[in-house]
Order: C-alpha cells, then sequence, then structure tokens
C-alpha cells in the first residue's frame, strides 16, 4: 500500500485541496494507497515515513528525505493531468 503525503504551508486548504485530487488519480490508477494532510512544517518532519509527498513547487527544496520517499512538486495543485503524470513518473509507471 502506498503512503502518500499532500502538503501545504499551513496544512488546511490546499493540502486538503490537493489530497482530494491525489486520491482520485490513485483510484483511477488502481494503486492501492493511504493520504495524509499536513502543512509543510509537519511534513518535513514525517516525510521518511511516507513513500510519496507531495507539494507545491516552491517547498519541494525544503524537504531532506532518504531512502525510498520521494518528494513531487506540484505547479497547478489542482490539475489532475499534472498530478497523474508526475505519480507516474515518480513510481515508474
Amino acid at each position: 500500500m502506498l503512503k502518500v503525503l499532500a502538503a501545504c504551508g499551513n496544512g488546511m486548504g490546499s493540502s486538503m485541496i490537493i489530497k482530494m485530487k491525489i486520491d482520485k488519480v490513485l483510484n483511477d490508477l488502481n494503486i492501492p494507497h493511504t493520504i495524509d494532510h499536513s502543512s509543510v512544517g509537519q511534513a518535513k518532519s514525517a516525510a521518511n515515513s511516507y513513500d510519496l509527498i507531495l507539494v507545491s513547487m516552491p517547498f519541494v527544496k525544503d524537504f531532506k528525505v532518504t531512502g525510498d520517499s520521494k518528494v513531487v512538486g506540484l505547479i497547478n495543485l489542482v490539475s489532475e493531468q499534472e498530478i497523474t503524470e508526475k505519480v507516474k513518473e515518480a513510481l515508474g509507471l
């Protein structure tokens, strides 16, 4: 099961929107998953507990992940097409 984290500056509105979009994309791709959302501050300390972290592009540089965790930067947080393309690329699909 893929563990996913959606993060935004404050952990409120944007991360919830990203979470809903990611959920739809992963369901469409038939990938079993769980998704959490949080602020970037909280996400940085928890990042290595997730397989995939999706954030707005400017926040990518704030993450230092190890192991198999991957950070994906999004330009348009509500674009299912962008999320699909970047998730597929990150997962090697």
